[in-house]
């Protein structure tokens, strides 16, 4: 498959402007931990794990929007979806945990960006907000019409991509003042996540015809791969349509698509919930008396 997809040459699938960007953003970021942390008002070291998750974050953008997985997002549509998966549901969380609660604090001074942020990560408005943008962007010709103009594919992408930072905040942040949920509702803020992103998947797993046209139809589907890859370039390739890169049929790819969606879905889920019912065994052993403190005697008894 590599092999097939190098004649789409190197800008398409590297992206190396956006690896340049990726790599200003580590250098600002190693900067402001470091160097820069004092003029920041601040002397907390910030812990080594933290940084990893920050970086971790940042490979896995390049990996699922710069390399050779993003040209394949345009070819298949189970490569798309596995795009989706990684970008909303697993790099936001990366970011969230890694960026250090003394940046929070410093950006939250302003007042406009700290209301802004109280509002749109109220759980009920942060579940509806990216769950009903994910749904809404897979209406087929919503889809079309967003996947064949570049300025409303970033846009969308870009907005959607916030919601879902929004959307884990009050599950993972760790600022005290903005623990809006306690453990049991953590559970069941999961749970209607899983819920709410049901139809999506099922529309696509369960349709037994193509929907989507930048999948389907040669036409709009090299319309769509301008997104990605140099018109030149396009204009010297022979290309006849998605089945060129395809092992199985067109409907097959979609639902293997909805399908993959879902199992990342359940395993990120399922792994959420089992670190919050960690984190809930723990407060709640916290909480129990010690047996050597009920053991020893009062010292009035003594």
């Amino acid at each position: 498959m590599l092999a097939s997809l190098q004649m789409f040459g190197f800008m398409a699938l590297w992206s190396p402007i956006f690896l340049g960007v990726l790599l200003v953003i580590a250098i600002l970021y190693v900067l402001a931990v470091g160097r820069w942390r004092e003029r920041m008002a601040t002397e907390e070291l910030t812990p080594t794990k933290q940084k990893t998750y920050f970086f971790v974050g940042l490979v896995l953008l390049y990996v699922i929007k710069g390399s050779p997985i993003d040209l394949l997002g345009h070819l298949m549509f189970s490569a798309h979806m596995t795009q989706m998966a990684v970008l909303y549901l697993i790099i936001p969380q990366c970011f969230i945990l890694g960026i250090p609660n003394w940046m929070y604090e410093q950006l939250f001074r302003m007042k406009a960006i700290k209301r802004t942020f109280a509002f749109f990560t109220k759980p009920l408005i942060s579940l509806l907000l990216f769950n009903g943008l994910f749904s809404f962007y897979h209406v087929p010709f919503i889809f079309d019409a967003i996947k064949t103009n570049m300025l409303y594919h970033a846009m969308v992408t870009t907005v959607i991509f916030i919601s879902a930072f929004f959307m884990w905040w009050p599950v993972i942040n760790k600022l005290s003042e903005w623990q809006t949920l306690s453990n049991i509702k953590k559970v069941g803020y999961i749970f209607a996540n899983g819920v709410l992103l049901t139809p999506a998947c099922a529309l696509i797993i369960f349709a037994d015809t193509p929907l989507y046209k930048t999948f389907s139809d040669p036409q709009a589907w090299l319309n769509a791969l301008q997104l990605c890859v140099p018109k030149g370039t396009l204009a010297s390739l022979h290309l006849t349509g998605p089945e060129m890169f395809l092992s199985m049929s067109l409907i097959h790819d979609q639902q293997l698509g909805g399908v993959l969606m879902k199992i990342i879905q359940e395993i990120v889920y399922g792994a959420m919930l089992f670190f919050i019912f960690i984190d809930w065994y723990r407060k709640e052993r916290e909480k129990e008396p010690s047996l050597e403190t009920i053991a020893s005697p009062h010292p009035s008894e003594s």
